[in-house]
């Protein structure tokens, strides 16, 4: 687990750890890094998707099951996994802070943008909004969806899927989704 004290954030450490961990790995032959991440934490989404090209299209429910952490609050530990393909296209465009457009067509799953709130004042009510991302995630998974991007929308967060074969520069090995 990586994370940067609260005075110390919003100001690129937490790329700067990143770009230096790509570095290392590079170096060593590794091309690829992965980490899970709560999809429920768009700053988290928006990190790891914008600012450092990974790409999710894997959903574990429960991964580390209901702890008193007042960070997962009561909620299960769903969570996204990242997958940082080190040398594709993808990553070295968006590091050069030039995005690629998408190529195919896009899905969206929207989630309300104050979901921070809901978990802080609503069990029940965030208990459905974990379990519509859930089944989501895992119906656009399961046809061949990945999570590429972030957007915010009015009320609304949404996360952007795409097809796997149209991600540009990136060949995905296939993955049990089941």
């Amino acid at each position: 687990m990586t994370a940067v004290l609260p005075e110390h954030r919003n100001r690129g450490v937490g790329r700067q750890l990143k770009l230096f961990q790509r570095q290392d790995a590079l170096q060593r032959g590794i091309e690829v890094i992965e980490w899970t991440f709560d999809p429920l934490q768009f700053k988290n989404a928006h990190f790891n998707f914008e600012r450092l090209g990974a790409i999710a299209r894997r959903y574990i429910p429960n991964c580390y099951g209901v702890t008193t952490s007042p960070l997962h609050a009561g909620l299960p530990t769903d969570r996204l996994v990242a997958e940082w393909w080190l040398s594709s296209e993808r990553v070295k465009s968006i590091l050069a802070d030039n995005p690629l457009p998408a190529a195919g067509k896009v899905a969206r799953i929207s989630l309300p943008s104050n979901v921070d709130e809901i978990r802080a004042g609503d069990r029940a009510k965030a208990l459905r909004v974990q379990a519509e991302t859930r089944g989501q995630f895992v119906q656009w998974f399961g046809q061949g969806y990945v999570a590429v991007a972030v957007e915010s929308s009015g009320g609304a967060m949404d996360y952007l899927l795409e097809p796997s074969a149209a991600i540009a520069g990136l060949r995905l090995p296939k993955i049990d989704n089941g």
